[in-house]
């Protein structure tokens, strides 16, 4: 009788940290993924990399818990190493931010020709710019809030008058290429103006001024390549000013999330598909997070979209999808999924020509 032979398990490289503000926030969701992927099916390498942007591997992890590294050990990159470092099947980026969320590690990981979970470079590099994103938005005439764009050489010239007159009172200052609400200011009056751009613009070389919406904010998930999928949306009501950083991460009660959102089924159905639509135009794969504004007359608002949501146990990205009937491991499971999907797709794209036999 012949014994069936053990199915090898898919070696999955959860990257994370990253030389970004958000490394923190990398930490807590790569902490998650871990935690809820199938060992049965996984083979779970971990590859940290710190804010000086070295790289750590651990590949054999703890199945009980999240094993942290210690700088100076196991260094990826040094080539010098006894044991050559076998290669993953698929990764499994989860670098929120610059460097990570950016297109920069999804260009890494193309030229290495290794599947990976997420949206590729284009995709990354124009959601992860709000700049880039609201203009792309605003051609295909979806409704987004008016805002400036305003560059580093350019702040002497730029007055709170202008502003003001520009967008109204009170407007919101933020780095074009962060997320998780680094460097966010609200400005209500011009003793916050000057302060509020500096605080940005430690975060950016580029910096928007958006008009401050009176609304409700709602967050509606995406998950898919050419045919994608929009989960029900929910909202957050956040018990701050806005919902800042403080409110996302370290403070438990700093936002109510209500999922599903409380929301007629047509209003439901516009977020989804406006959600889609968003997802493809911005060139997104795999996974992304749309967030909207939702005014007092029924208006909907593209405020932005993210590409590498959070997954902490808080998150709003896998939250929604178990309220629309998929769980966490399913969750993680698609998504590896639809990166050999995409993969295998591109790999049927010709790299050489022969003017003989073209």
């Amino acid at each position: 009788m012949k014994t069936l032979k053990k199915k090898k398990k898919l070696r999955v490289g959860i990257i994370f940290g990253g030389k970004s503000a958000e490394h923190e926030i990398s930490l807590q969701s790569a902490r998650n993924i871990f935690q809820f992927m199938d060992r049965e099916k996984y083979k779970i390498v971990l590859i940290f990399i710190d804010k000086k942007g070295r790289w750590y591997l651990n590949e054999s992890p703890k199945n009980s818990s999240f094993t942290e590294f210690k700088k100076g050990k196991n260094i990826l990159l040094n080539f010098s190493q006894e044991k050559p470092f076998e290669q993953i099947d698929v990764a499994f980026p989860v670098l929120h931010g610059p460097y990570g969320e950016d297109g920069t590690i999804q260009g890494l990981f193309k030229t290495a020709n290794i599947p990976f979970v997420g949206t590729g470079v284009l995709g990354s590099a124009i959601s992860m710019d709000k700049d880039i994103t609201k203009r792309l938005l605003r051609e295909a005439g979806i409704p987004i809030v008016k805002f400036l764009t305003l560059h580093r050489s350019l702040i002497k010239e730029t007055s709170f008058k202008t502003v003001k007159d520009k967008i109204g009172l009170p407007f919101f200052i933020k780095p074009a290429n962060t997320g998780s609400s680094i460097g966010i200011n609200k400005v209500k009056k011009e003793e916050e103006f000057l302060a509020s751009l500096k605080e940005a613009f430690q975060y950016d070389n580029k910096i928007l001024l958006e008009e401050a919406i009176q609304g409700r904010e709602i967050e509606c998930s995406v998950l898919g390549n050419e045919n994608p999928i929009a989960s029900l949306p929910g909202e957050i009501i956040p018990r701050y000013e806005f919902y800042s950083y403080k409110a996302k991460y370290l403070d438990e009660k700093g936002a109510i999330l209500k999922i599903p959102a409380e929301l007629p089924a047509n209003l439901t159905t516009q977020i989804q598909n406006l959600s889609l639509k968003v997802f493809k135009l911005l060139e997104c794969k795999g996974m992304a997070r749309v967030d909207f504004f939702l005014k007092n007359n029924q208006e909907i608002i593209v405020n932005e979209l993210n590409t590498i949501p959070g997954f902490t146990r808080i998150s709003m990205y896998p939250k929604l999808w178990e309220a629309s009937g998929i769980s966490y491991p399913q969750l993680i499971e698609r998504l590896i999924q639809l990166a050999f999907e995409r993969f295998k797709n591109e790999k049927r794209i010709k790299t050489s020509f022969s003017p003989q036999n073209p």
